[in-house]
């Protein structure tokens, strides 16, 4: 088994990043996956929301996010509208939400807690800054089995519920987060009729 070590994310894996992101995301459209010029300004952006999973010298994985406001009595958005050009260009410093603009392993390296990691590492970030939480839209991977036989907001119930396995969303569950409501036309992903699912890890510091 490899051993995974983790660092913030630097502008150099940048090529390697946006592959992993492609390998991770395969039904995804182009458009919504990042690409190199939007890592490298990421890596400009927030550097400390950033991190990187290595075997070796070799990234494997990534977590990436911004700060922004979120308004959660409209929660139906796409993922352009909030992070704006670059994927970053709406981040603020000042703003209360660590949004979750992905993460990615490599499809070789699934199962190794990779994903785990790059969580904690997001609520450190947060809590180290003071900030309300972690807000995402969550891809629902296996919604692609259930497209002809219930809406997404049917679907994410029945997850929510542990009538389901939903492959990221349980899993995202499992590591705290509220499943909140299923977001339409969230990104291009016709195996999953454009759909999300908005998640919320609060920061227990605050409650």
């Amino acid at each position: 088994m490899p051993e995974i070590t983790y660092a913030p994310i630097e502008a150099r894996w940048a090529t390697e990043l946006a592959a992993i992101e492609r390998a991770a995301f395969p039904t995804a459209g182009i458009q919504d996956l990042l690409e190199v010029a939007d890592i490298l300004a990421l890596c400009k952006t927030f550097p400390g929301g950033g991190f990187v999973a290595l075997d070796g010298d070799t990234p494997v994985g990534m977590g990436v996010g911004i700060l922004i406001d979120f308004d959660f009595d409209d929660p139906h958005h796409s993922l352009d509208d909030l992070t704006g050009e670059l994927s970053c260009g709406n981040h603020s410093d000042d703003s209360d939400w660590y949004y979750g603009v992905t993460i990615a392993v490599d499809p070789a390296y699934r199962r190794l807690g990779i994903g785990h990691q790059l969580y904690i590492r997001r609520k450190d970030v947060v809590r180290r800054l003071g900030k309300k939480g972690i807000v995402a839209g969550g891809v629902i991977p296996g919604y692609k089995d259930h497209i002809h036989a219930m809406s997404a907001d049917e679907y994410v119930d029945k997850v929510r519920a542990g009538e389901l396995y939903d492959p990221t969303l349980s899993f995202q569950i499992e590591n705290g987060f509220e499943a909140i409501c299923a977001i339409p036309d969230y990104m291009d992903d016709p195996a999953v009729g454009d759909n999300a699912v908005l998640i919320v890890w609060r920061n227990p510091d605050l409650a």
